[in-house]
């Protein structure tokens, strides 16, 4: 049995066994594009896999080496990556600069940050292993553009619309152009160091020759924006880096805009920070202590049990340990279906992270639910649930040696919880006001109630809504 075997029969025993059969099959036959920067969502998508058992086999097949995980810094203006790292912990600016959109962009994890997925060497050798080998077209299509641009099939064609000249330069190399400006936008732009030099071409056509040149270097400099006319440009690149570069002037018009604004979901750091698997794989090591990285947008649930203490004085403490056991193994196993991560335990209380809101109401729904089962299979009401569910932004911090979760949101998730009646699930506004959540309550039959409420700590009263 071959070292490739061993790692997928491994798999195999870690993840979803149909799943790992999809993704043995791509690394065997696919194209080598299809095994750079794998994205998650499309990959499930393209073989009807279902999304969340494709993310932890893909997350156990980087565990095991037979994959590699990427986090890239994404672009919102172009889709451009940015900045690329084996871990989270190197995303470590303030601010992330995109030359070819000339603005700077503050990260966070569910806006700008993708998770993507490339095969390891030790299972099968491709092309983007030495990106510099690739050809520029290819480097423009699988090293800068993000997993979550969707480039045509065609895109070289497609691309070459837009293109005055795409070139390469050897480290210390220089190039002499003879370009025909149009009256357009022109931009030229290096895809391996970001630098950029921006043409504002306009005016009456001249019959004299212009000149520009440009030094291509890892400075990442932003230029102004400079004034020529249409007609002869005579350009000269330098490459000034220790490495191959890939510049190409382009107009900057609506064939190169339809190619930009293709886009379509990727693994986010968010979703994957909120990932059972994740979670379970690589515990502490995800964020430096010193880091705080924002999100925009985060479910946060918390659930308590009434009466734990007296549960213990009334059953008896193994009794009640194994009660309480069941109801964290019941709690566990529901979050991870709803796509959600427990952060940390409290006692008897549990803290957990969701994507979208819906998530975490069904996941409420269905730890109301499985807490009625487990008291009428015990004969007795001792497993009573307390849920409060919130949703904001937050920080990503470094806590205790654990990564958790910091700011309002999640001091307002905690009181809401604290307002609860057992078997009642109470929510804020955020949760309710969302379109999938009122589907599912409006299909489950469920009603709400609100009022207002003052919380401890928050300087505002609060609208919460019981969901009984």
């Amino acid at each position: 049995m071959s070292e490739v075997d061993v790692l997928f029969a491994t798999l195999r025993q870690a993840a979803d066994p149909q799943t790992v059969d999809r993704i043995e099959s791509v690394v065997m036959s696919g194209a080598d594009r299809d095994l750079n920067r794998i994205n998650a969502l499309a990959f499930a998508d393209a073989h009807q896999l279902d999304q969340e058992k494709t993310i932890a086999a893909l997350l156990h097949a980087a565990r095991i080496g037979a994959f590699e995980m990427t986090w890239n810094v994404l672009c919102p203006g172009c889709g451009g990556v940015l900045d690329t790292g084996a871990t989270l912990k190197g995303v470590d600016r303030e601010t992330y600069h995109c030359a070819l959109c000339a603005a700077g962009y503050e990260p966070t994890l569910d806006e700008m940050v993708e998770v993507t997925f490339t095969v390891s060497p030790r299972v099968r050798r491709i092309e983007a292993h030495d990106p510099d080998r690739l050809s520029p077209i290819e480097y423009y299509r699988q090293i800068f553009f993000s997993s979550g641009v969707d480039l045509p099939e065609d895109f070289e064609a497609k691309f070459s619309r837009s293109l005055l000249e795409l070139i390469e330069l050897a480290p210390g190399e220089k190039a002499f152009l003879s370009l025909q400006l149009p009256a357009q936008f022109v931009i030229i732009f290096d895809a391996v160091t970001h630098s950029a030099r921006f043409l504002d071409v306009k005016g009456d056509a001249t019959s004299e020759r212009q000149n520009l040149s440009m030094v291509i270097s890892q400075g990442h400099a932003v230029n102004e924006t400079l004034e020529l006319r249409p007609g002869l440009l005579r350009l000269t690149l330098e490459n000034h880096t220790d490495r191959r570069v890939v510049p190409n002037v382009c107009v900057a018009g609506d064939d190169l805009h339809e190619i930009l604004g293709r886009r379509r979901p990727f693994l986010t750091a968010k979703r994957l920070l909120t990932n059972q698997s994740f979670r379970d794989i690589y515990r502490t090591d995800t964020l430096d202590v010193d880091q705080r990285l924002k999100i925009t947008s985060l479910t946060f649930l918390f659930t308590d049990l009434r009466g734990s203490t007296a549960l213990y004085e009334r059953v008896g403490d193994l009794a009640a340990f194994d009660l309480v056991r069941a109801h964290f193994r019941v709690l566990h196993e529901i979050v991870a279906a709803e796509a959600g991560a427990v952060v940390k335990t409290i006692g008897d209380a549990v803290m957990a992270t969701f994507p979208t809101p819906d998530r975490a109401v069904a996941a409420a729904l269905r730890m109301r639910e499985a807490m009625l089962r487990l008291n009428t299979e015990h004969g007795s009401d001792d497993l009573l649930l307390k849920i409060g569910i919130h949703e904001g932004p937050c920080l990503a911090v470094n806590l205790n040696d654990r990564q958790d979760y910091f700011g309002q949101t999640v001091n307002i998730a905690s009181r809401v919880q604290g307002l609860a009646d057992p078997n009642v699930i109470m929510t804020t506004e955020a949760i309710v006001g969302d379109a999938h959540v009122s589907e599912i309550l409006r299909h489950s039959g469920i009603a709400s109630v609100s009022r207002m409420e003052e919380l401890q700590g928050i300087a505002r009263e609060v609208r919460i809504f019981a969901l009984s």
